[in-house]
């Protein structure tokens, strides 16, 4: 059985801020459990529902110095949909309303989460063959388990693996401040390790000392190679192009099932879909107050409102997009401009614009449900899995090609009828204005055209179990090297050990001439050794273990209670008789 432990600061159902809790919430679910025990441990936050808190059972707790304090660290754990989780209790760092704070607790926070990780492993008697970690709060883990760690036989061996979910968030503070609060040495802090730009870098630490490194989609991992994408740390990931890859994320298809959904009007599988779309789109008109038309072109946002999400270019370009002809459905929450710009211009078609400043789970499943097109002009877009949702829901994405957005979205083809959705290259607001106008054409003049590439859409898939199978065979490969390593210690060592019996071996056959001339000598009245003969016979006493001159001395002694020199000779026939043999 191959151990695997995910190390992550959120995840869902427990508590969540982003796609990062979705990955570690779902992925562990869908490994093959005859042959990997995959396991989660994350913080024990005290805003983490009491629901789901009363269900943790105590497993051990345990006294460490940190910092300058004396640290209590508690271990939970519960099971939760088959996947086993550990909590890392300590009310002094996770009692707060909120999972996170200012970057400098969150720094000092995640240090100590890195620690502690590892200190709780012994304590539950799961030994992992790889910690897989997961963003900047889990990068001194690689770097600790190379440290301080390394002293005890128990960590030998373990492999890391980390995964960059979002590059642009790097847990940067001072040298002096990270180096206190990690008590790492100097060592450590400089260019090639965790210092970056006169700044500690924990998630560089990661980068640095991970065996291997992943992103969350293929073109991401190429892009963060380059200047523009790498956030200060592109030539780091030049430099270990070799030990990085991308996976791309996959959604839970349980979750996120039209066929089920109970936060939907109307379920629809892929036979319906053409039809349930529009009684959906009606329902959600009427909950928003929009005017309740099937046939009007509604597109829908559901996103963080912040730059990095392309809300500039929509900015530019707001009132073109509000024709006559298109709703426009807004989830979410972010910079205070994004969320005042499309609560204006709610309130200046209120008929045509829905802003709902605030997240909402249930409501984000009905806009997937009821929109023709779903917006996502990213500026970068490591993965992204709202455009992996609206194609499930057949909700067509409208994309600039980055990143994961780039790998899961295929654009439409009206020449050899094939696509998926629709996207547009360059970050300009008049493109991306352009392949709306493009998309909302189709909708209305190749209804056909339209309908054949909801169906396909709705046919991908972006399941966990092809991105599951992918992981799989990145943690094969590295236990497979470290197996690898281990045989060749292994034969190293018996090729050092039979060497050196060759040589003591071959030290008691140069003895045991010795003794053979020596006795010869004697009893044919020749004269002694000679100086350097003496010697030399010294040299090779001195070095001889008691195993080794153990026969040559049984030799001599025996060949001196000889009384005639000629039955001594007849001895040394004998003996060298039985060596030709």
């Amino acid at each position: 059985m191959k151990k695997i432990l995910f190390a992550a600061s959120e995840c869902v159902p427990f508590i969540k801020t982003g796609g990062l809790a979705d990955v570690v919430g779902s992925l562990p679910k869908y490994f093959n459990k005859e042959e990997y025990d995959v396991r989660v441990i994350m913080p024990k936050y005290l805003c983490i529902k009491e629901s789901l808190r009363s269900q943790m059972k105590y497993v051990t707790h345990f006294y460490t110095d940190f910092y300058w304090r004396t640290q209590y660290v508690g271990v939970l754990e519960m099971e939760y949909e088959g996947v086993h989780f550990y909590f890392v209790d300590s009310e002094f760092y996770f009692g707060g309303p909120w999972p996170y704070g200012n970057m400098y607790e969150d720094i000092e926070k995640f240090c100590f989460f890195s620690k502690a990780v590892l200190s709780i492993l012994p304590l539950i008697g799961f030994k992992p063959d790889i910690i897989h970690c997961h963003d900047w709060q889990t990068g001194l883990i690689p770097v600790y388990l190379h440290d301080s760690f390394q002293s005890d036989p128990f960590f030998w061996g373990i492999k890391t693996i980390f995964t960059i979910h979002n590059l642009k968030f790097q847990g940067t503070w001072s040298v002096d401040t990270i180096k206190g609060f990690s008590g790492l040495s100097d060592y450590y802090f400089t260019s090639d390790k965790l210092e970056a730009y006169g700044n500690g870098n924990m998630l560089k630490g990661g980068l640095v000392y991970a065996d291997r490194i992943t992103t969350v989609s293929r073109s991401y991992a190429s892009e963060i190679r380059m200047p523009f994408y790498g956030e200060g740390l592109d030539g780091l990931l030049r430099a270990r192009s070799k030990q990085l890859s991308g996976i791309v994320n996959g959604i839970d298809y349980n979750v996120y099932n039209p066929k089920t959904d109970k936060d939907i009007a109307v379920n629809y599988s892929v036979e319906d879909v053409i039809k349930a779309k529009a009684a959906n789109k009606t329902a959600l008109q009427k909950e928003l107050g929009l005017e309740e038309n099937p046939d009007a072109f509604m597109l829908g946002i559901v996103s963080r409102l912040t730059d990095q999400k392309g809300l500039d270019l929509v900015e530019c370009v707001l009132d073109q997009i509000c024709a006559e002809d298109v709703q426009l459905v807004v989830l979410g929450t972010g910079e205070g401009k994004y969320q005042d710009m499309f609560t204006y211009y709610s309130r200046k078609y209120p008929e045509r614009v829905s802003a709902n400043i605030f997240y909402s789970e249930a409501l984000s499943h009905r806009i997937y449900a009821s929109c023709d097109a779903f917006l996502m002009p990213s500026l970068f877009e490591p993965c992204g899995l709202s455009q992996l949702m609206s194609l499930r829901y057949g909700t067509l994405p409208i994309v600039r090609e980055t990143g994961g957005l780039r790998d899961t979205v295929t654009p439409y083809n009206e020449v050899d009828g094939t696509g998926t959705g629709f996207s547009f290259t360059n970050y300009n607001a008049h493109e991306m204005l352009a392949i709306i106008r493009y998309a909302k054409k189709t909708y209305f003049n190749d209804r056909r055209a339209w309908n054949e590439m909801v169906l396909r859409a709705m046919k991908q898939d972006f399941s966990w179990d092809a991105s599951a199978r992918e992981y799989e065979k990145l943690y094969d490969g590295l236990i497979e090297e470290e197996a690898r390593r281990k045989e060749a210690i292994r034969l190293q060592q018996a090729r050092e050990a039979a060497e050196a019996a060759l040589k003591e071996a071959e030290k008691a056959l140069e003895l045991a001439k010795r003794a053979e001339e020596k006795a010869i000598r004697k009893f044919s009245g020749i004269e002694d050794e000679t100086e350097d003969e003496r010697t030399e016979t010294a040299e090779v006493e001195a070095d001889k273990t008691p195993e080794a001159a153990s026969e040559p001395e049984e030799v001599t002694e025996f060949l001196e209670t000889q009384e005639t020199p000629e039955e001594a000779e007849e001895v040394v026939t004998k003996a060298k008789s039985e060596e030709k043999e």
